[in-house]
């Protein structure tokens, strides 16, 4: 069953000493597009994770918001710069001396100055964060999927019943193709006949431009292929595979040949039909466009 683009999941993860949540959305696109929001210190994660992502999602774009929060306990220490605290030091009294004015330079005012002091962390271990990131991922990707597959079968639906109703509008088509010529030879022989009461008409040379007639408006290899292209999506909307770019290409296709019977059936009723197959094949074509 085909899948549409669409769709949201949520997971939580536990790793010692970490949770880990995990929001994924996902939105129709020509191809694969991930955009991963994540603290930078834990970019060593990213190529693991957009490499996941791939193991279930084949197209369309997808935003990811991944929070890791440490729950257990950590260590944070103070590094301070004592040589460049020194040189703020001097600089300051310095620069007090050549204005000629009070210096009181308190250990504080030294503290707030540009990288006397870094806030240091423990060093985190990738690999057992990991676990807990992967699994939080994987909930929130098998959300997308579900959401995605009930969509998917909404769409594949309305699809389905547009290409059946394109299908009857084919064989209503058909049906009437061969009376374009007869009524076309009808016309032909009324006119000529107003035209000139006594005209003796030569039948072979009007059967000779009825044959002409009839092999230039003649669609009938066009309706085989547009009812092979009905007969081809049929089959793609039960694929388990990725098929939207398939399907995109096959309504090309679909269109190509309708366009064709338009400019060669050289008959009213025709071209009005040939309207609403557009309309339907236009719909489909939305349609198809939030298909993975």
């Amino acid at each position: 069953m085909i899948k549409s683009m669409t769709g949201f999941g949520r997971g939580e993860g536990f790793a010692p000493g970490y949770q880990v949540t995990c929001e994924i959305k996902g939105v129709n696109h020509r191809y694969f597009d991930l955009n991963l929001r994540m603290s930078r210190r834990y970019n060593l994660l990213e190529d693991r994770i957009r490499d996941k992502i791939k193991q279930y999602i084949v197209r369309g774009r997808i935003e990811a918001f991944i929070n890791i929060e440490k729950t257990g306990e950590y260590k944070r220490n103070i590094k301070v710069d004592n040589d460049l605290a020194m040189i703020y030091y001097n600089s300051l009294k310095d620069l007090a001396e050549y204005l000629q004015i009070e210096s009181s330079i308190s250990i504080v005012d030294i503290f707030k100055l540009p990288e006397v002091f870094a806030l240091e962390e423990d060093e985190e271990d990738i690999e057992s964060i990991w676990p807990g990131v992967e699994a939080a991922l994987v909930s929130s990707l098998e959300g997308l999927l579900d959401m995605r597959a009930r969509e998917g079968q909404a769409l594949a639906q309305d699809i389905r019943l547009r290409n059946r109703h394109i299908l009857q509008t084919i064989e209503i088509i058909e049906k009437r193709a061969p009376l374009v010529v007869a009524e076309h030879m009808e016309r032909m022989q009324k006119r000529i006949q107003e035209l000139n009461r006594e005209l003796i008409i030569d039948e072979n040379h009007l059967l000779q431009e009825m044959a002409i007639f009839a092999d230039r408006c003649s669609i009938a290899e066009e309706l085989v292929r547009l009812k092979s292209h009905c007969s081809q999506m049929e089959e793609m909307l039960l694929s388990t595979e990725s098929v939207g770019r398939k399907c995109d290409f096959l309504l090309q296709e679909m269109f190509r040949e309708v366009n064709t019977i338009a400019s060669k059936a050289n008959d009213l009723f025709i071209n009005r039909t040939i309207v609403e197959l557009k309309a339907e094949l236009e719909k489909m074509r939305e349609q198809v466009q939030n298909v993975e």
